[in-house]
């Protein structure tokens, strides 16, 4: 188990479980596809810069998940101010890959974090489980999936 202050020196690597969870939850798609909020995407779930139509080989859906989770987390490194284990910081980064930087900053989670509470923060996942289909909020099977395993992950020792 590493434990590392946010802002480090040295770059951090993902932890592997966080990005087997991404690849298992978010599935492989070698040709663009619209998500369900309409956004093209492609690889591991990857929407900067696609466009419809485009297609990729599994190399290149590698390097967007590992270069999208370095983002994800560089964006948990800024946003949390106490210690994490890789395994902690790799859950928070597919919750932040799934969810944007905006939803940690403004969560309770991140509040409770940085607060110390770290049980109290893995609490918290299970709250972002719901999503608006057809102007309903409703909650998704994928997303209680995604988020228990995001928890485990936060909660490994």
């Amino acid at each position: 188990m590493t434990t590392t202050l946010p802002g480090a020196a040295m770059p951090r690597e993902i932890h592997p479980d966080a990005l087997a969870l991404v690849r298992h939850f978010e599935g492989l798609y070698l040709s663009t596809y619209l998500c369900p909020a309409g956004v093209p995407t492609i690889g591991y779930g990857h929407t900067a810069g696609v466009r419809m139509g485009q297609t990729i080989d599994g190399l290149q859906a590698e390097v967007f998940l590992r270069t999208d989770m370095a983002e994800a987390a560089g964006d948990v490194d800024r946003l949390v101010k106490v210690p994490l284990t890789d395994a902690q910081r790799g859950a928070l980064a597919s919750f932040v890959f799934n969810l944007g930087a905006g939803a940690l900053r403004d969560s309770t989670l991140r509040s409770m974090l940085n607060k110390g509470d770290y049980k109290g923060a893995a609490s918290q996942f299970g709250r972002w489980v719901f999503a608006t289909v057809d102007g309903v909020k409703t909650q998704l099977p994928g997303l209680v999936k995604r988020r228990a395993a995001e928890k485990a992950l936060f909660e490994t020792a």
